[in-house]
């Protein structure tokens, strides 16, 4: 039985130890955001994140998540408020969609790192993410938009508290916006 934190919640599995993690987290756990691409850790589709580092789940063993914190595209947010996410939706990145649950992950880590990443930064943290659509240039303008959306959560937090109805009032835009997004997504079901 291996045990650890998959997207804030505990799970136990019981599968074989030198099972990939991929495998796991699809066949076992359900969650299916994850993609499978090359099985050798080459093109990315397979994107997670392990105590916070972006790794390839096709080739990880489940025995090296044991008590660690596992988190897949399905964690990232549950209303795709994370600013990877807005991004990808502001720019429209996706073409055939299949890489892009690895491409926001990798993404999501190379942000977390650096805030506000330059071009060459976007490129190396990138390097390991295929897609076959050719829309890297639509990934670097979204992780730019993500970086710029992320600072903005952040200064808005910094500020004062405001009055209650102001914030009642940003809190009526900012579920109007998370709706109109989900919407927007509803209708583009990528194959799983």
């Amino acid at each position: 039985m291996t045990s650890f934190v998959l997207n804030g919640k505990p799970v136990q599995v019981d599968v074989d130890p030198a099972t990939p993690l991929l495998w796991v987290l699809r066949e076992s756990l359900g969650l299916t955001g994850t993609k499978y691409g090359c099985g050798m850790a080459l093109c990315g589709a397979c994107t997670v994140h392990l105590d916070g580092e972006a790794i390839r789940s096709c080739v990880a063993p489940l025995s090296r998540v044991a008590g660690k914190h596992v988190k897949t595209i399905e964690g990232l947010s549950d209303n795709l408020s994370h600013p990877v996410q807005r991004a990808w939706i502001e720019i429209d990145v996706p073409q055939c969609g299949y890489c892009q649950s690895g491409q926001i992950m990798s993404a999501a880590v190379l942000l977390a790192k650096i805030p506000k990443p330059t071009d060459k930064d976007i490129d190396e943290a990138m390097s390991g993410n295929i897609c076959r659509c050719g829309t890297y240039p639509r990934i670097r303008r979204a992780i730019h938009r993500a970086a710029e959306l992320g600072a903005a959560k952040v200064s808005a937090s910094n500020e004062p508290e405001t009055t209650m109805a102001s914030g009642i009032e940003l809190a009526a835009t900012e579920s109007a916006a998370t709706s109109l997004v989900v919407e927007e997504l509803s209708g583009a079901e990528v194959a799983r």
